[in-house]
């Protein structure tokens, strides 16, 4: 059986590496922020949040058929919740309980199995009345293919022949073998036998003695006792191991399920904490790669709302047929909280889940990047800029075309002529090689170089500042200004104060 929650027709690979840069993506896009809301608490929740960010998916299907999964767990959050319980309890039951299976004799193998099947079995059944239940309720591709799998593989015929092999296997009667002599007269093929049907009192009483020679074991024959509890289980070798496959199989459903039901889990963990910070969520409408397509309607940083645990400010930007998005204004206006937004939503769009705006459309990408400034590092063998041509060297061994560039302050640990031209050259290379750029800078000589280009594939962004110098946090569209109001930040800082 297959859930095929995330995917229509694979299913989803846990053990799947991450990306070389995952760890800047997570320190660039505070990503850990996103991750601990998703997880609330639970480590494997936050395990395969984790894990399905990084497996981003590259076609607007793909993304479509798990945002229908997904708004059906929305809607529909008890049940799902519910369901998540069923393989939890499953794994944990095993846990716990039952270890005869791990045994090395085919007798204990075979006990622990029927012990263990008899707990899948009642919550298969249980599984089945829920999607009896409340399959009516839910619309997506994805869970109508996984209630109708259930109802159908998971029949009342299965559960009453699943349930007689099971009291079968307990061998209250005693185990029918047969056997043949092999070499040195020893016995071979051993072969389990169906055991005889049961006979009432009457036939037992009446019947005529049996033809067979027996014998019988005193109770204090040690050895005679071991001898026959060996021929017992060369007899069920055979059976054990196929009903411990049968175990394993079942279990191996129920893992999968969990880990599938586990990532939407996280995402009505994080919708039920936003919910409860008055912020809106939309399921973004994916475009193709080779689309340059962008517009979003109140789209903020949902890291930074869930650290001030309140709304945040959000953004209005179209952008469709753009490139290059220059991001220019005054400091500490929103332009770097703008850009790590971007780079949220669309790893969330990619992830299928639904993005912190109120409206969200863009194209797919080939991977996202990031370059931003770092602080300086004492431990550091070369000066900041090597480190920043370092950084950036690695990522072009690894970029590819219609991936998304988002770089932060870079290339300014030099003056501004030489930053600019670095940062220009490194631009022009990646539009060149079809790579869409978001670059956030104060280097007016590299902002306005390529606002007098008038490059119809570029969009220039400026973040307000009002007439008193105070900042909305909110960009409009504007050519770049030669100053940042750094004196805002002076008077802010040395005269806002009091005198002694």
């Amino acid at each position: 059986m297959k859930a095929y929650l995330m995917h229509p027709d694979q299913d989803f690979d846990l053990q799947q590496p991450l990306p070389a840069h995952a760890s800047t993506l997570v320190q660039d896009l505070e990503l850990n922020t996103l991750f601990n809301a998703m997880a609330n608490g639970d480590e494997f929740l936050l395990d395969v949040a984790r894990r399905a960010f990084f497996q981003a998916l590259y076609e607007p299907e793909a993304i479509c058929y798990r945002q229908d999964i997904l708004r059906d767990c929305l809607r529909n959050p008890d049940i799902v919740r519910e369901i998540y319980q069923i393989p939890i309890q499953a794994i944990e039951t095993k846990r716990k309980r039952w270890l005869g299976i791990f045994s090395s004799y085919p007798s204990g193998i075979l006990s622990g199995a029927v012990d263990l099947l008899q707990v899948y079995v009642v919550l298969l059944e249980r599984l089945k009345q829920m999607a009896d239940q409340y399959a009516a309720q839910f619309e997506s591709e994805g869970f109508c293919r996984f209630f109708a799998m259930i109802q159908k593989e998971l029949d009342d015929d299965y559960f009453a022949s699943v349930q007689e092999h099971l009291r079968e296997l307990k061998f209250r009667e005693g185990v029918l073998l047969s056997a043949r002599l092999g070499q040195g007269n020893e016995g071979a093929d051993y072969v389990l036998r169906k055991p005889n049907v049961a006979q009432g009192w009457k036939e037992r009483v009446f019947a005529k003695r049996s033809p067979v020679y027996s014998f019988r074991i005193h109770p204090r024959d040690d050895h005679g006792a071991r001898a026959v509890a060996d021929l017992r289980n060369r007899g069920i070798n055979l059976v054990a191991n196929a009903l411990a496959q049968s175990a394993d199989h079942i279990e191996s459903f129920f893992n999968l399920l969990r880990v599938e039901m586990a990532f939407y889990m996280g995402c009505l963990n994080l919708s039920e904490r936003l919910a409860q910070m008055g912020e809106p969520i939309t399921f973004p409408q994916p475009l193709p790669l080779a689309e340059r397509a962008l517009h979003c309607d109140g789209l903020y940083d949902i890291c930074l709302a869930l650290t001030m645990k309140r709304k945040a400010v959000g953004n209005a930007v179209s952008a469709d047929g753009k490139s290059l998005v220059m991001i220019t204004g005054a400091n500490q206006g929103g332009k770097s909280t703008f850009l790590r937004s971007i780079g949220l939503a669309q790893m969330m769009m990619q992830a299928g889940m639904f993005v912190p705006a109120e409206a969200f459309s863009a194209n797919l990408a080939a991977g996202v990047f990031t370059h931003y400034k770092r602080k300086e590092d004492a431990s550091m063998k070369s000066g900041k800029l090597d480190e920043e041509l370092s950084r950036m060297s690695e990522i072009v061994d690894c970029i590819s075309p219609h991936a998304l560039m988002l770089f932060n302050e870079s290339f300014a640990a030099t003056n501004e002529r030489e930053g600019s031209e670095i940062a220009r050259q490194i631009v022009r290379a990646l539009l060149e090689r079809g790579v869409k750029v978001f670059f956030v800078t104060h280097l007016y000589d590299l902002a306005h170089s390529f606002y007098d280009q008038q490059r119809p594939d570029a969009i220039f962004l400026r973040a307000e500042r009002q007439t008193g110098g105070g900042r909305t946090y909110k960009l409009f569209e504007g050519e770049p200004m030669q100053t940042s109001f750094g004196q805002d930040l002076y008077q802010k800082v040395f005269t806002s104060a009091k005198a002694p």
